[in-house]
């Protein structure tokens, strides 16, 4: 296949780009600066404009650019730029696969289990209405965006992500070496859910997914065993053989990151992947436990 990335730089682009290639599929990264050779096009998400012509003949396209959500405080310029570049991202990209004259067959284009608003104890999957929330409505917005692509006949699914393990980035490899010190520990009351996948397995879905053109519509990229954070704490704790005793009280999280605590930190999300597993998708590490162990050991 040939197959054109966004945010082909970032955890998740970078790791799909590495699979594909080593599969001998090529890739097209859409980067923002001038091209430096075919395999890269320019685009310009914000100002609307995506130069096609390295595109033709491209299989499909992943569309996984959009500007961190934190750790950090939610000002109002943030929250522009968390919702500019999603939703504006991939109206741009969208309405300029609709205009190619052989638009590629298959966008996978991201999203977030964030759509699901705060779920408590209640197990959602993709048959949930949307949630209350900042987040909620940015992924609203975002999944509508493809919709020029969708009228165009490109068949379009939505990766709603959750929480992406890896010991070389995200929020796992961000907190491991406090970890590692004896310094972790649980956010808040530690009750909350959180729905997560390693690297490998979202990786290993969306291969799957861009293998499937007839699976449209939104899929929940997480595994099937979400956990609370203290669970989650305890297993990253037993992973690098070390006590996590220092809980961050949510007050402190609220006082530090204001709108980040409340509606990522500290927000419970018990989200299940249906679609994904009734289409025949196998999880290689659907437990968080075994998932740890391979991610920092190989094994």
């Amino acid at each position: 296949m040939k197959v054109a990335i966004t945010g082909s730089n970032g955890l998740l682009g970078s790791a799909l780009a590495r699979s594909l290639t080593d599969d001998g599929h090529r890739v097209v990264h859409l980067v923002r600066r001038p091209a430096r050779g075919d395999d890269e096009a320019r685009w310009d998400p914000e100002g609307g404009t995506v130069d096609t012509d390295p595109l033709a003949g491209a299989d499909a396209v992943v569309h996984l650019a959009g500007a961190p959500l934190g750790p950090a405080r939610w000002t109002t310029a943030r929250r522009r730029a968390i919702r500019q570049s999603r939703v504006a991202g991939t109206r741009t990209l969208a309405e300029a696969l609709a205009a190619m004259d052989a638009p590629p067959g298959r966008l996978l284009s991201g999203s977030a289990v964030g759509y699901y608003g705060d779920t408590g104890d209640h197990a959602v999957d993709e048959t949930a209405a949307k949630g209350e929330g900042f987040l909620a409505d940015v992924c609203r917005d975002w999944e509508r965006a493809t919709e020029a692509a969708e009228k165009a006949g490109i068949s379009t699914a939505h990766l709603r992500t959750g929480l992406v393990l890896d010991a070389d980035g995200g929020l796992l490899g961000t907190v491991l070496p406090l970890f590692r010190l004896g310094l972790g520990g649980r956010l808040g009351s530690g009750r909350q859910y959180m729905s997560w996948i390693g690297r490998h397995d979202h990786v290993a879905a969306m291969r799957f997914l861009l293998e499937r053109p007839d699976l449209t519509g939104p899929f929940d990229l997480c595994a099937p065993e979400p956990v609370t954070n203290a669970a989650y704490t305890r297993a990253v704790a037993a992973a690098v053989g070390r006590p996590a005793p220092l809980p961050v009280p949510a007050f402190a999280m609220r006082a530090a990151l204001g709108g980040f605590a409340d509606e990522a930190a500290l927000v419970s999300q018990r989200v299940l992947p249906a679609r994904l597993e009734e289409a025949g998708f196998a999880f290689e590490h659907p437990t968080l436990g075994p998932a740890l162990t391979s991610l920092l050991y190989g094994h």
